[in-house]
């Protein structure tokens, strides 16, 4: 559907917000899953803020990261974490998206080291050093403790600020976290882990970011 997807380049190329998420609405789902990714991959490894927001919304609304770590992992109970944690890594690593490869498969490379460091953490019989830990759980003690992370925090549109807020600043359980905004705790769930990784995003350029 070239016409489609030149409405959604032309859209990041402005960085019409509005555009962009209409030009995706456009798509039929598998396009946007395939094509429409690679767009958004392309343009966020260009330096385009509102390409990464909507990669990621994208990569987690269309459940592309939970289907490949799900395909990688018997234990059910660790898909979310392992999921987030693929999340913040193509968040913050986007910038060394090439186009050398469809989106999906860069971002399958991803999920698979993140599968590996679960499965190596998982092995381990003494407590894990900070350098072991998930870059979930990294990225929540960084947003409470960094000044630098709190800043891009603070960019972030407020559907995911208020929630990251109140569960990595305040450090509010996920069920609270959905009474005080009136969502649901699914949803808040998903916020989190696009809020966290849109900060890891942020942080890329500045060394700061996943490693």
């Amino acid at each position: 559907m070239p016409d489609a997807i030149g409405d959604l380049t032309r859209a990041l190329d402005a960085e019409d917000p509005a555009a962009a998420r209409q030009g995706l609405r456009d798509l039929p789902p598998e396009v946007a899953g395939a094509e429409g990714l690679d767009v958004l991959a392309a343009a966020a490894s260009g330096g385009s803020a509102l390409a990464v927001e909507l990669f990621v919304e994208q990569l987690d609304a269309t459940g592309v990261v939970h289907r490949f770590v799900r395909g990688a992992l018997l234990d059910e109970s660790a898909i979310d974490d392992v999921a987030q944690d693929s999340l913040i890594s193509v968040a913050s690593s986007i910038g060394s998206f090439t186009g050398a490869s469809k989106a999906t498969t860069w971002v399958h490379s991803i999920v698979r080291r993140r599968v590996t460091d679960h499965l190596r953490r998982q092995r381990a019989t003494t407590p894990l050093p900070q350098d072991d830990l998930g870059p979930g759980e990294r990225m929540s003690s960084m947003i409470a403790t960094r000044a630098t992370v709190r800043e891009a925090l603070a960019g972030l549109p407020d559907l995911y600020r208020e929630p990251v807020t109140l569960r990595d600043i305040e450090g509010l359980p996920y069920a609270e976290v959905s009474e005080r905004l009136d969502r649901s705790i699914g949803t808040v769930k998903s916020q989190v882990a696009r809020g966290r990784a849109l900060v890891a995003a942020a942080l890329g350029s500045t060394g700061e970011g996943e490693r």
